[in-house]
Formats: C-alpha cells, sequence, structure tokens
C-alpha cells in the first residue's frame, strides 16, 4: 500500500487541505472537524487499497444524503483527488484503481448524476 499508512496520512492529509480550500467544493466542508475528515479518509482508503483496519464513519449515502452535492462538484472532487495522487508519485495501476473505485460511488454521494466540471 504506497509504502504504508504514514504515506497513505500524508497523501490524505494533502487531498483534504486541497479539497477544503478548494473555490468550487470547499464550502461543503465549512464547520467539519478537518482532522477526523482525514481520519475517515484515510480509514477509508486504506480499506479499498487493501490495508487492515476499519472504516468508523457513517455509510456514504447516510453522510452526504442531507447534503446537496452535484455532479460537478463531485468530478472535482475525483479531479483533486487523481492531481493530488500524481503529484505524489502514486503508481498508475494503484491511481487508476483509487479513481476508478471513488467513481463506482457516484450514485451514494450525488442527487444529480454524472454532470461535467467546467473549471
Amino acid at each position: 500500500m504506497l509504502g504504508g499508512e504514514a504515506v497513505l496520512r500524508e497523501v490524505i492529509t494533502d487531498f483534504i487541505g486541497r479539497v477544503t480550500g478548494d473555490v468550487m467544493i470547499g464550502f461543503h466542508f465549512r464547520g467539519v472537524d478537518r482532522s477526523r475528515l482525514i481520519e475517515l479518509e484515510f480509514e477509508f482508503a486504506r480499506r479499498h487499497l487493501g490495508g487492515q483496519g476499519i472504516y468508523t464513519g457513517r455509510p456514504l449515502h447516510k453522510a452526504h444524503g442531507p447534503h446537496r452535492i452535484l455532479g460537478g462538484q463531485f468530478n472535482r472532487r475525483l479531479r483533486i483527488l487523481d492531481q493530488t495522487l500524481q503529484d505524489h508519485g502514486v503508481p498508475e495501476e494503484v491511481r487508476r484503481a483509487w479513481l476508478e473505485h471513488n467513481e463506482a460511488l457516484r450514485e451514494q454521494i450525488t442527487q444529480d448524476g454524472k454532470a461535467e466540471c467546467n473549471d
């Protein structure tokens, strides 16, 4: 797994910093405990990348359901994730699998399907 949990945590911390500071989607994270968000994203990524440990967050549809997350905003998050993974030198096959896994979760997170992200 990417060189261990410390490396994964570094990638996730950078990713969350980029997402929460993003002009298009950062507003979704106002008032969110950033350290808890990092921990949950870390647990989630660790599990789908084959690491040990449990995900302690709520099911995705329950966590994201109350929020109006649009398809374009979901796409923006994927672009930020992709750029973060590239910047950290994550191998292509891992990056592709990570992005495909996130894409497969779209219906649990968005309310309008696969809209375009025009940034």
